[in-house]
C-alpha cells in the first residue's frame, strides 16, 4: 500500500520536527516526509490539511484481561478501543488470570494479538511468581517469549530485598521495572484519597503517603543497584517533589501518570460515583496542579492511561465493593489536547509524552516519524467535537468517569505498519 498524507501539520519530537508538508508511506515504512511531494499514478492520497500528523501513540500501562476475564475486554476489544484514540501500540499489564508470569502466557498474548489485535501488543510480564511478591519470575524466558518490561502492576514488591534483586538482574536482560508504588500498610482498606471529604462521605482514606513512601523506597533501591525504574501511574505533588530530586540526583528513574489525575480531582467521587474509584485514588486540586507541572518541567515523562475495564458486576455496586480502575484509551488524546490548548504544553512536548518516551523507555519502535521508520501514525482533528457516550466507545467495558464530557480534539486515522487500523 502506497499513502500520501498530504498538507498535514508533521510533529516529530525526535528531531524537533513541526512543519507543514506531506508524509510518503511505501510498504509499512515512512519513505519521505517534505514540503511538497507529488502525486504519482497508484498513490492513494488522504487530504490532512488542518490536521496534525504524529508518530503513533503508544501506551505503556493498559490492562486488556486476556486471559482470564474476557467479558470485561479482550484483546480484539481493546485495541480497537486503543486504535480509536490513536494509539498504534499499548502494553498490557501482567495481571491477568492466570498473571503473566511465564513464557506460556507471554506467547498466549502476543499470538492472540497476531491473530486478533488491531495494533502492536507487547506484553509486561510479572517481576513475581503469581505477583505473590514471594520468588521472581524466570526474567530469560520472559524476555525470549516477547516481554519488554517486568511489573507487578496491581500488586507492589512488599519485599525490598526482592525488589533489589529484581532491579539487578533486570539490568541482565533489558527488562525495565515498572513499580506500582504502594504502601499496604497505609493503603489497606481504603476507598479513595484520604481528606476531609472521605470523612464526610464515611470512606476509608488512602494517605498520600502511601504512595510517596514506596515510591522513596523503589528510587533508593535503583540508586543502589544503578538500575533504571518506571515509576506508575504518579499522583501527588510530594511523589512528584521524590521523583524531581532523584532525576536532579542522576537516579535512572522514568515516571508516568494518566489522564484522570491532571483532569480530576476527588470531587469526581461525591455521590458514590464508583466510576471514579481508582487506585491511586483521585487526589486534591493541589496535586492536581503538581502533576500538570511536572508534566510541563519534564518530571513526569509519560502519560498512560492506565486503561481498566471493568464490568457492571464490579462497578454498579457499594462504593466500598466496586473494583478501582476506569477506561482511558479512548478519552486520552482530547484530555490532553487540553494542556495543549492551555499553553501548558506544546505539540512537540505532547508528541514526547505519548509517543517518544514511551518508546525510548521500553525500547520500542516508533516515537517517530523519520525516513525508513514503521509507518505507525496518527492523525489528528484538533478542532472535532465529540460527546463521550456509552454506545460510542469501542471498548467493551464502559467504565469511564467522563460519560457525558464534551470533548474536543480526536484521532481520524490510525496507521500501524503503514495500514490503515482506524478511520474517523
Amino acid at each position: 500500500m502506497r499513502l500520501l498524507l498530504k498538507g498535514g501539520r508533521i510533529i516529530d519530537p525526535s528531531v524537533a520536527l513541526d512543519m507543514e508538508g506531506d508524509l510518503l508511506i511505501e510498504e509499512g515504512q515512512i519513505r519521505a516526509i517534505d514540503r511538497e511531494i507529488p502525486a504519482d499514478e497508484g498513490l492513494e492520497v488522504i487530504d490532512c490539511r488542518q490536521k496534525v500528523i504524529l508518530p503513533g501513540l503508544i501506551d505503556i500501562h493498559v490492562h486488556l484481561r486476556e486471559p482470564g476475564e474476557e467479558y470485561k475486554e479482550t484483546i480484539e476489544t481493546g485495541t480497537l478501543a486503543a486504535v480509536a484514540g490513536g494509539f498504534t501500540a499499548v502494553c498490557t499489564m501482567p495481571n491477568t488470570k492466570p498473571p503473566n508470569d511465564c513464557a506460556a502466557v507471554t506467547k498466549f498474548i502476543r499470538d492472540r494479538a497476531r491473530e486478533q489485535g488491531h495494533c502492536r501488543v507487547y506484553p509486561v510480564a510479572a517481576i513475581t511468581v503469581g505477583q505473590r511478591g514471594k520468588r521472581l519470575t524466570e526474567f530469560a524466558d520472559l524476555k525470549e517469549a516477547g516481554a519488554v518490561a517486568l511489573s507487578d502492576d496491581g500488586h507492589p514488591v512488599a519485599d525490598a530485598f526482592l525488589m533489589r534483586l529484581a532491579l539487578e538482574y533486570s539490568r541482565n536482560f533489558n527488562l525495565p521495572i515498572i513499580s506500582h508504588a504502594e504502601e499496604l500498610a497505609l493503603s489497606a482498606g481504603g476507598q479513595m484519597n484520604e481528606g476531609a471529604l472521605s470523612t464526610l462521605l464515611g470512606l476509608k482514606g488512602i494517605p498520600k503517603a502511601a504512595e510517596e513512601v514506596a515510591i522513596f523506597r523503589d528510587i533508593s533501591l535503583a540508586a543502589l543497584t544503578g538500575a533504571p525504574i518506571h515509576i506508575a501511574h504518579v499522583s501527588t505533588k510530594g511523589a512528584c517533589e521524590i521523583i524531581r530530586r532523584a532525576k536532579e540526583a542522576g537516579v535512572p528513574v522514568t515516571a508516568e501518570t494518566a489522564p484522570h489525575y491532571f483532569s480530576l480531582t476527588e470531587e469526581a467521587v461525591a455521590g458514590y460515583n464508583t466510576l471514579a474509584k481508582v487506585n491511586p485514588p483521585l487526589r486534591t486540586e493541589e496535586d492536581r496542579e503538581a502533576i500538570i507541572e511536572a508534566l510541563a518541567e519534564g518530571v513526569i515523562d509519560v502519560i498512560a492511561t492506565d486503561h481498566a475495564p471493568h464490568s457492571v458486576l464490579e462497578k454498579e455496586v457499594e462504593f466500598a465493593q466496586a473494583a478501582c480502575g476506569l477506561i482511558g484509551l479512548e478519552t486520552a488524546l482530547p484530555l490532553t489536547l487540553r494542556l495543549v490548548r492551555r499553553g501548558i504544553i506544546n505539540w512537540l512536548r505532547m508528541a514526547e509524552l505519548l509517543s517518544l518516551n514511551p518508546a525510548r523507555i521500553l525500547s520500542l519502535p516508533g516515537g517517530q516519524l523519520r525516513p525508513g521508520s514503521p509507518a505507525d501514525i496518527t492523525v489528528i482533528d484538533p478542532e472535532l467535537s465529540w460527546r463521550v457516550t456509552p454506545e460510542g466507545l469501542k471498548s467493551r467495558s464502559k467504565n469511564s468517569p467522563f460519560l457525558g464530557w464534551e470533548m474536543k480534539g480526536a484521532a481520524i486515522l490510525t496507521l500501524v505498519r503503514g495500514r490503515v487500523a482506524f478511520k474517523r
